[in-house]
């Protein structure tokens, strides 16, 4: 690398830096096109942003060029400013002599070079630099300056985005005094150090945060109330700061003063005087119940969809049933079924019933009126029922199963519901394991005198990773794309009404172990 190149990209760097600092977004801009000039020596340099109808180019900054160029929106695809909006890639043209779909910019223009703004895999907008030279820009200058511009264009995003959350905070608060509210809207924290990294100030805020007040901070050395700054690498960032007068900012899981771990966003700011760092301002977000609340959303609409396709599934599964249903009882009524015909008759109709019964439950889970139907039930005559009906799957694959069944006390549940979750537990068994596996089920109960029900086989296994997940709404490990995601969420969520448990660990065959726990009447 030439000293050079070296130069530009150690110039680059630091200028990455320092606009990842600015959240002003005037401020951002004048400083972009400063350092077109300072880093690039541009004459002129003209940023274009997006407008919010996605499809117009309007003058957010420039410099060397006049009103007529900059007043006028551009349309993307529309001379290499919009091609290069359009297209996400930077576009040179060497002599505009020979360009169809020049747009006037600076005055005898010869030669033009835009690059787009991307943040978040999106253009925002375009940097465009001319020249009154024809073949006045490089392929190295195309580098440089798309480097910069990816630089530039995360910034300018992350200004917008810190622009909306104080315009947020405003329009929900509607307070006086912005600063203060917002700091106290976003749960802020502020306090502030000398050279020596004694406390200086400590908010109100920051004293409900750490539960240390205000007057016990104060005078205080940093480091020795919190020694986990040290592990969390803050009291580096800090000295930098001091050192360099540079701000930074980072997000941390912080344990806190009374052991409990936060997660937080820090800012650390130079505090300057007469033009010398005299300490750090360190503000502080905690972002924890935020961080739930989002978790709490997502889940809750997760849940919404699984009553909105319930319904959805339950009213096209009735009308394919009622034909089955009429069918089946023009067959009953044959006279000459013989004995077995007249078995299998038998249990179609029972597993036409039980499906309109789930069906039928789904519709008012949908509806947010669920009935129970809960009656004395032996759980082992509901296993080898379903195993009957399994039966058919398990000898398709060649499946051996066994089943090692104890007695045990009736229990108070429907009977249905319990069947929809052995029938889930021993089809994922089915499908994780290949031709000729086993699948060994056990009923018995524990030193508490718990129900403990489990299918365990010989497939794959589970990742520990996966563990948890394969029980959230929607979530599937199958490649095929034939799972839903809901069977283990569903069966979950059903055992848990009746205050048990659902879980998952490696059997000793290898594969995994579905375990269900629930407690004996009593």
């Amino acid at each position: 690398m030439s000293d050079h190149n070296q130069k530009l990209f150690m110039a680059l760097i630091d200028v990455g830096k320092e606009l990842a600092a600015i959240t002003d977004r005037d401020h951002l801009l004048s400083r972009i096109l400063e350092i077109s000039r300072e880093v690039f020596h541009f004459e002129n340099a003209i940023i274009r942003l997006l407008d919010s109808d996605g499809v117009s180019l309007l003058t957010a900054a420039s410099f060397g060029y006049g009103q007529a160029a900059t007043e006028n929106p551009i349309r993307l695809g529309e001379g290499i400013m919009g091609k290069a909006a359009k297209f996400g890639k930077p576009y040179l043209l060497q002599n505009i002599n020979y360009a169809d779909d020049y747009i006037p910019g600076i005055e005898a223009a010869r030669s033009e070079l835009a690059v787009p703004l991307i943040a978040r895999d999106r253009v925002i907008g375009v940097f465009n630099v001319e020249s009154q030279q024809a073949d006045a820009f490089s392929a190295a200058d195309c580098d440089s300056l798309t480097i910069l511009a990816g630089q530039a264009a995360i910034a300018i995003d992350n200004a917008h985005l810190y622009a909306d959350l104080c315009r947020v905070s405003r329009e929900k608060n509607n307070l006086d005094h912005l600063n203060e509210q917002i700091l106290s809207s976003i749960s802020l924290g502020l306090y502030t150090i000398d050279r020596h990294m004694r406390i200086t100030s400590w908010n109100g805020r920051m004293a409900k945060m750490s539960r240390i007040p205000t007057q016990d901070a104060l005078g205080k050395h940093l480091l020795e109330m919190f020694p986990s700054l040290e592990e969390e690498g803050i009291a580096a960032r800090l000295q930098r700061v001091l050192d360099t007068g540079k701000a930074e900012n980072l997000r941390l899981l912080h344990r806190g003063h009374a052991g409990e771990n936060r997660l937080q966003k820090r800012r650390l700011a130079p505090l300057v005087e007469n033009g010398q760092t005299t300490g750090v301002v360190v503000v502080v977000e905690d972002i924890t119940e935020f961080e739930q609340l989002l978790a709490q959303t997502i889940q809750s609409e997760k849940l919404a969809e699984v009553g909105r396709m319930s319904a959805g599934i339950a009213h096209e599964i009735n009308n394919p049933l009622a034909v089955i249903s009429f069918a089946n009882q023009i067959l009953l009524d044959n006279d000459e079924n013989t004995a077995e015909q007249l078995e299998l008759l038998e249990r179609i109709n029972g597993e036409v019933e039980r499906l309109k019964s789930l069906t039928t439950e789904l519709l008012s889970y949908s509806s947010g009126n669920q009935e129970e139907k809960r009656k004395p039930t032996d759980l082992n005559t509901t296993l080898q029922e379903v195993m009957a009906l399994m039966r058919y799957e398990l000898n398709k694959k060649q499946i051996k199963s066994t089943e090692n069944l104890v007695l045990l006390p009736r229990v108070e549940i429907d009977k249905n519901r319990f069947k929809q979750i052995f029938i889930n537990l021993i089809l994922n068994s089915i499908q994780a394991m290949d031709s000729g596996g086993t699948l060994d089920i056990t009923t018995e109960l524990d030193d508490d005198q718990n129900i403990c029900i489990r299918f365990c086989d010989n497939g794959p296994g589970i990742s520990e990773d996966l563990k948890e997940r394969i029980f959230e709404p929607f979530f599937t490990s199958r490649k095929d794309g034939k799972g839903t995601g809901l069977g283990l969420y569903l069966c979950r969520k059903i055992i848990s009404d009746y205050q048990g448990q659902l879980c998952v660990s490696d059997s000793e065959s290898g594969g995994c172990c579905f375990e269900i726990r629930l407690p004996t009447p009593g």
